[in-house]
């Protein structure tokens, strides 16, 4: 049986995401990311190219490292201003029926008690079609703003991340039993408190003594998403991952990655398969590869070289302003994000060249061409690296999604590599065809307190 390509749209509640400057271009509808019918219609396209979910990024603070301020990032509009990314999704599952949620919250500036209960009821509203993409937050101005002096050291923030979710599973999967709550006829109570347990966590990070806020949601912990490449990152990921975002710009790297996290994932008692892994890639495609070619070169007039270095000096905890553009530039390591450190190299690139090479493929693969080239290098990589499939990263929006959906889904469809129609159920059935909850393998399994079959 051939294995089905995952793909997601990776998105953002912002103006510019990853392609800095293109929420300029005629065709984009990126300034209305603050109207709900953006994002509605936006999930309905979704939905009618059968993708698995919406990825939606997310940064809780501003891009204030390039030039010493966030002038740069406000005026191309990098990842500020921006929404909140769960207050979108009921919406979005009210005009859909299988589309899938990705939503990244960090566990460095939310407590997990509440965080825990917003998931649960995203959970409950969208019948169980709701994932949380973990991160450990990198942005200097995000710990400040929530009140810490310098941003916490790269290994300690992913100690507390391993608290977090432990206080996560303990309140998803332990506190309610299955069957604690009823509505049958002739039951004289709502909750049956015999079944409903106090967690009673204390730890290093957190101290949550009570009871999970919520009843069991169809998923109880929703779909695991992660995208840590650094090596503290994979281990994480390898213990915790339902679905690992990667950033690989080559097969090469892509295909070392992958064979390490599922090597990761074994070790940790896991199927290596119950990881779902998915490559960041940028399609640019026509009706003809002449066609793909102009569009591209079209985007490129739009791209906006501030706004793309103030992401980067973000992402590498670096000021590239410092930096004339034909000198070769190396970063060190530091406690931003090691993955990008690692991809920027130690002055392999001048900065022109890297924001010209850089300007719209900026995260992962890049294809430009007509549906049977786009479809032939997709395949390639997934027959060559053993990945599970793609996060596609739109250059405008929707219409990079629009062009996908009618030129390219039809024919990965055509060659038997992708769905032709949603299975019914959650969003974690959909993806791994076992039903709605985690597998015992998984690290969360050993806090429950029973496993008894459910509705998929």
């Amino acid at each position: 049986m051939t294995r089905k390509i995952v793909l997601n749209a990776f998105d953002m509640n912002c103006v510019t995401h990853i392609v800095a400057g293109t929420w300029r271009h005629p065709e984009s509808q990126a300034a209305r990311y603050k109207d709900l019918e953006y994002w509605t219609d936006l999930a309905k396209l979704l939905e009618r190219g059968l993708f698995d979910g919406l990825f939606i990024a997310d940064v809780l603070g501003i891009y204030d490292v390039y030039g010493g301020g966030p002038e740069a990032a406000l005026r191309s509009g990098a990842q500020v201003p921006v929404n909140d990314p769960l207050l979108v999704v009921p919406a979005m599952a009210a005009v859909t029926n299988h589309l899938g949620f990705g939503i990244t919250a960090s566990t460095s500036f939310d407590h997990p008690y509440s965080f825990a209960r917003r998931m649960s009821t995203l959970d409950h509203l969208t019948k169980g079609r709701v994932g949380w993409n973990v991160v450990t937050g990198y942005l200097e101005s995000a710990a400040r703003n929530h009140g810490l002096n310098t941003i916490t050291p790269h290994a300690d923030r992913y100690d507390i991340a391993d608290e977090y979710t432990e206080v996560l599973y303990k309140l998803w999967e332990g506190s309610w039993e299955d069957d604690a709550v009823g509505t049958d006829p002739g039951r004289a109570h709502y909750a049956d408190p015999s079944k409903v347990h106090a967690i009673e966590h204390d730890g290093q990070h957190f101290r949550v003594p009570g009871i999970h806020l919520c009843e069991p949601s169809l998923q109880r912990t929703p779909v695991l998403y992660q995208a840590g490449a650094s090596n503290r990152g994979k281990q994480f990921g390898a213990e915790n991952a339902e679905v690992i975002f990667i950033g690989a710009p080559t097969k090469e790297i892509l295909r070392d990655a992958v064979a390490d996290i599922r090597g990761r994932a074994a070790a940790a008692g896991r199927d290596p398969y119950d990881v779902k892994i998915v490559n960041g890639h940028v399609v640019v495609t026509g009706a003809t590869e002449a066609v793909a070619k102009a569009r591209y070169d079209e985007f490129r007039q739009y791209t906006d070289p501030e706004g793309a270095l103030a992401l980067w000096s973000g992402w590498l905890g670096t000021d590239l302003s410092r930096f004339s553009l034909d000198d070769p530039v190396a970063v060190t390591d530091n406690e931003y994000l090691k993955s990008s450190v690692a991809m920027f190299g130690q002055g392999q690139w001048t900065l022109r060249d890297f924001v010209d090479a850089h300007a719209i493929d900026a995260e992962g693969g890049f294809t430009v061409g007509s549906p049977t080239q786009v479809a032939d290098d997709l395949q390639s990589w997934v027959e060559e690296t053993d990945v599970d499939g793609f996060n596609l990263t739109n250059v405008i929006t929707p219409g990079s999604f629009v062009d996908f959906i009618d030129l390219v889904v039809p024919e990965l469809q055509r060659r038997g590599v992708y769905k032709t129609s949603y299975e019914e159920g959650t969003l974690r059935h959909k993806l791994f065809g076992q039903g709605p909850r985690l597998p015992e393998t998984h690290r969360a399994a050993r806090y429950r307190r029973v496993t008894e079959e459910v509705t998929r």
